[in-house]
C-alpha cells in the first residue's frame, strides 16, 4: 500500500504542474486549490488511505505528504503571484493616462451677481466717507419697529408683512435697525450703510421672500436734503454711468419726513415706455428722506442741534437694473447658464 501512496504524491505535483499552465485568473486558481489540497482534493485522498499501512510505514508516508503539499502550496503561491503581476500590469495598460494629451479645463469660480453688485456699492459709499456696519438678522419689535416711528397701531406695519419668530421676535424686514443700534452707541457725526439680508412675506418676479438690502444714513450738524440729493446722484452716477437720468418724487415713510422715492430712468425701454416701467418711463430704484426727530429722539440725540438722512435701497432690484433682468428668481434658481453671463 505505501508503493501506492508514493506513486499518488510523485505524480501529484507533475499533475499540478500541468493543470496551473492552463489558469490566468484567481477564480480558476482557487478551483485549482480546492481540487488538490481541499476536504475532498486529492492530497486528502491520498490521507485517507493511510488506514490501511503499517504503523512503522505511517512516518514516512506522513513526510512524503508533508513535503507535497509544501511544494503544492508554494507552487500555488508562485502562480498566484505570477496572476496578481499580469493583473497589475493589465490594469496599468488600460488606465494609462497620455501626458500628452490637453489637460480637461475647470472653469474658473466667479461671484454671484448680487455679490459683485453689493461689493460695488460698498466701494462707492466706502469712498465717500461711510463707514460699513452689520446687525442681527433676528431683531425684536423695538429696533425694527418702534424706534424707527413705527408704534404697533401704526399703518407703515401693513407694509410689511413680517416672519415673526418665538419669544417676541422677528425676521428684519429691513436693515435699519443697524442704524438704531449705531445711534444708540455712537454720537455723531456719523456715515454708515448696513447691507444684510431681510425677510417678508412676499414672492413673485420681483420680489423674494428673502432679499439683500442696503441702508445709508449721514448724521451731523446742518445736513440738508441737498446733501442727500448729492450723495445718492454720486452713488447712481458712479454705479450705472454719468448719463444715467434720475428724479426725485414725494413719498411717505415713518422714519423720514419729508421722504422720497428715486427713479431711475427706465434701462429697458430708455425711458419711451414699456411692460416693465408700466409705460411711465421709470423704475423705482430706493427711497430716501431726512431722518424723522422721532427717530432722533428714541436714540437721545440733540433735534436741535443734528439733523440727518437716511435711504435704502434692495440689493437685487439694483443688479436687475444694472444687467437688465427680468426677473428676480433667476438669482436662487443657480443655473449656471445664467450665472456664467456674469
Amino acid at each position: 500500500m505505501l508503493d501506492i501512496i508514493v506513486k499518488n504524491l510523485e505524480e501529484l505535483l507533475p499533475a499540478l504542474k500541468a493543470d496551473l499552465k492552463d489558469v490566468h485568473t484567481t477564480r480558476d486558481l482557487e478551483e485549482i486549490r480546492v481540487a488538490y489540497l481541499g476536504k475532498k482534493g486529492k492530497l486528502t485522498t491520498i490521507m485517507k488511505s493511510f488506514g490501511s499501512l503499517d504503523p512503522e510505514e505511517r512516518p514516512k508516508a506522513g513526510k512524503m505528504v508533508n513535503d507535497a503539499k509544501d511544494k503544492a502550496l508554494e507552487m500555488l503561491i508562485r502562480k498566484e503571484q505570477d496572476i496578481n503581476e499580469k493583473e497589475i500590469l493589465l490594469q496599468i495598460d488600460n488606465e494609462a493616462i497620455d501626458l500628452t494629451l490637453p489637460g480637461t479645463a475647470t472653469p474658473p469660480g466667479r461671484r454671484h451677481p448680487i455679490t459683485q453688485v453689493l461689493g460695488e456699492i460698498e466701494e462707492i459709499f466706502v469712498s465717500m466717507g461711510f463707514d460699513v456696519e452689520e446687525g442681527p438678522d433676528i431683531e425684536d419689535d423695538y429696533h425694527n419697529f418702534e424706534a424707527l416711528n413705527t408704534p404697533p397701531f401704526h399703518p407703515a406695519r401693513d407694509l410689511h408683512d413680517t416672519f415673526y419668530v418665538e419669544g417676541g421676535l422677528l425676521l428684519r424686514t429691513q436693515t435699519s435697525p443697524v442704524q438704531i443700534r449705531v445711534m444708540e452707541r455712537k454720537k455723531p457725526p456719523l456715515a454708515i450703510i448696513a447691507p444684510g439680508k431681510v425677510y417678508r412675506v412676499d414672492m413673485d418676479v420681483s420680489h423674494s421672500p428673502m432679499f439683500t438690502q442696503v441702508e445709508g444714513l449721514m448724521v451731523d450738524e446742518k445736513i440738508s436734503f441737498g446733501d442727500l440729493k448729492g450723495v445718492v446722484e454720486v452713488f447712481i452716477h458712479q454705479l450705472f454711468d454719468k448719463e444715467a437720468a434720475i428724479r426725485f418724487r414725494p413719498h411717505y415713510f415713518p422714519f423720514t419726513e419729508p421722504s422720497a422715492e428715486v427713479d431711475l430712468q427706465c434701462v429697458f425701454c430708455r425711458g419711451s415706455g414699456c411692460r416693465v416701467c408700466k409705460q411711465t418711463g421709470w423704475l423705482e430704484i430706493m427711497g430716501c428722506g431726512m431722518v424723522h426727530p422721532a427717530v432722533f429722539e428714541n436714540v437721545g440725540y440733540d433735534t436741535n442741534k443734528y439733523t440727518g438722512f437716511a435711504f435704502g435701497m434692495g440689493v437685487e432690484r439694483i443688479t436687475m437694473l444694472k444687467y437688465g433682468i427680468n426677473d428676480i428668481r433667476l438669482f436662487y434658481e443657480n443655473d449656471l447658464r445664467f450665472l456664467k453671463q456674469f
